[in-house]
């Protein structure tokens, strides 16, 4: 599983680059994202913490295994097995899990309140549960039947289709109506409902909350993986099973490791949160710069 010779050298140090930008930011902004959201948790209002963290683990994997491992592939010309199967099953899994994660967000934020109540919480936690089996169990299957391969477009391993059509129609329509297209359709319309102002008496003062950054997650996962979807329907549309475009592919796979580097800066866009931050991070050194009092010495006149 080499790497074919798609790129010039100056190209394929550039997206080196980006890889590794994108690799820094997606690891070092989810978990300061974790630390504020475990230590600082009083400073800030988060009703529906259990999606953000269930996202924020989500992007913080995917940084750490998916992009560091197509770093790694690009330095080194390939990924070869057990490895190869693995990036490509944790890929859908994250992909999956991340998408399910800003449904439920959106679901919570609908109903508001009544949503952190018992039963159904225990409802929202068994859906964030499905969504991350479901990924691991849809990613598991190209690696059981042996579809999967290193593609130097993509910069990891990924399904190929070489023989039966019919086998990537089913396989690909099923895996996208059920971890794609469902959660699409309730970010949809939870999205349209809250903008109309239905349930507005549910979830009055969620603009204090966290979850009023919601918009701009569910604009990022939208822009950051449209390359992804439109690359898909390619290939769907594609009887001789030829894939998309190679320069397409390069920008499904950069685009959606954006997305794990953008959600931590959209967090800080939220003004509690990114206050809680700053005080976390500048606390110790404050502290540590401020003069301690030891001993007193009283002196007689």
């Amino acid at each position: 599983m080499f790497m074919e010779c798609l790129w010039t050298e100056a190209e394929r140090w550039l997206l080196v680059a980006v890889l590794g930008l994108e690799m820094v930011m997606g690891v070092v902004g989810n978990c300061l994202v974790l630390l504020v959201k475990v230590m600082c948790r009083g400073q800030f209002c988060c009703r529906y913490w259990l999606p953000f963290i269930s996202l924020t683990l989500s992007d913080l994997g995917c940084s750490l295994l998916i992009i560091s491992g197509s770093l790694l592939a690009m330095l080194t010309g390939g990924q070869r097995s057990p490895w190869c199967e693995v990036v490509s099953l944790l890929k859908f899994a994250f992909i999956t899990s991340s998408i399910g994660s800003i449904a439920l967000l959106c679901v919570q934020r609908l109903i508001g309140r009544a949503s952190t109540g018992s039963a159904l919480f225990v409802i929202i936690v068994t859906a964030c549960s499905v969504s991350w089996v479901t990924g691991v169990v849809f990613g598991s299957v190209p690696v059981v039947y042996t579809w999967i391969r290193y593609d130097s477009a993509e910069m990891l391993c990924a399904v190929f289709w070489e023989s039966s059509y019919s086998d990537m129609l089913v396989y690909i329509l099923c895996a996208f109506s059920i971890c794609i297209f469902l959660p699409f359709l309730i970010i949809f319309f939870c999205s349209v409902l809250s903008a109309t102002g239905c349930c507005s008496s549910c979830n009055s003062g969620d603009e204090a909350d966290l979850s009023a950054v919601t918009p701009l997650l569910v604009a990022s996962y939208v822009l950051c993986y449209t390359p992804f979807v439109v690359s898909e329907l390619i290939l769907l549309g594609r009887l001789d099973l030829s894939p998309a475009p190679d320069w397409l592919r390069t920008l499904s796979s950069v685009m959606s490791y954006l997305d794990c580097g953008l959600n931590p800066l959209i967090y800080c866009s939220h003004h509690d949160f990114r206050v809680a931050g700053l005080t976390l991070l500048w606390t110790k050194r404050k502290a540590q710069s401020e003069p301690v009092l030891t001993a007193v010495t009283q002196r007689e006149l």
